[in-house]
């Protein structure tokens, strides 16, 4: 298990572990998807959408290099505590689903969801992507279904 030390010891591990939060060592996914919530809240009270969804894309993208460095440095392929895709995925939830706390609590219970049980064609993306985007792109797939089943659950409730 990597350590308070590891994870400060190069700024990538400090992104792959969201800053810490990677390192509990009961369910951290769910905590890295926790970990969106601030920072929606922050970003989406600081910029316009167009510059929101622009950071979200710079978060992918630090997200795949920061989460291949830490993958090679730890000699392991997606190692339970990089859950700086669990964060980063579930802001881009966020920013789609309607600011109710109803709502998004069922959009945190459907990413993990979708997240641990990875449906088609979510597992094969996990099981044939290497590397950081591989680590990545799951977890924005896992938001895409996620979305979806907003978008129609709220076209059947308005």
């Amino acid at each position: 298990m990597p350590s308070w030390r590891f994870v400060y010891s190069r700024p990538a591990h400090i992104v792959a572990f969201s800053g810490g939060i990677g390192l509990i060592r009961f369910a951290p996914g769910t905590f890295g998807t926790l970990a969106a919530f601030p920072l929606h809240f922050w970003i989406s009270h600081s910029v316009p959408a167009y510059a929101h969804l622009a950071l979200l894309a710079a978060c992918f993208l630090l997200g795949i290099w920061a989460s291949g460095r830490t993958m090679h440095d730890l000699g392991v392929r997606d190692h339970g505590g990089i859950v700086w895709d669990e964060t980063v995925a579930f802001m881009l939830v966020l920013f789609f689903a309607p600011a109710d706390r109803l709502w998004q609590g069922v959009a945190f219970l459907l990413f993990r969801l979708f997240d641990i049980f990875k449906p088609q064609p979510i597992r094969h993306f996990d099981r044939t992507l290497h590397g950081g985007f591989g680590v990545m792109f799951d977890d924005v797939l896992a938001a895409g279904y996620t979305i979806l089943c907003l978008a129609i659950a709220k076209a059947f409730i308005d």
